[in-house]
């Protein structure tokens, strides 16, 4: 398994109607690398965004979808979520405050 740096475990944050209302106890949700354990999950948000305090980390694997082009069937990427979940003290993540 390669060496995974924090700023390659979080890939970009989830942006949808269900975690933008989560948001509101303090829970975020990424896309991070498939390779990644929750450790490092937890490193990587307390590192790339100063002052935030990190409870809990909650992860699921999503397989890649079947598509096909005519008669040939193939397989979309599989993919990571992690949904963080920061200490009631912490500082809220930046990146979402204007969405």
């Amino acid at each position: 398994m390669a060496d995974l740096k924090y700023y390659d475990i979080i890939l970009r944050p989830v942006v949808t109607e269900t975690s933008m209302n989560a948001m509101a106890a303090k829970k975020y949700t990424f896309l991070v690398a498939p390779e990644a354990t929750k450790i490092q999950i937890r490193e990587a948000v307390e590192k790339m965004f100063p002052g935030t305090k990190v409870e809990k980390v909650n992860t699921y694997n999503a397989a890649g979808k079947d598509r096909r082009r005519g008669m040939i069937i193939g397989k979309t990427a599989k993919t990571k979520k992690a949904i963080v979940t920061l200490t009631e003290d912490s500082k809220d993540i930046e990146i979402f405050q204007g969405l």
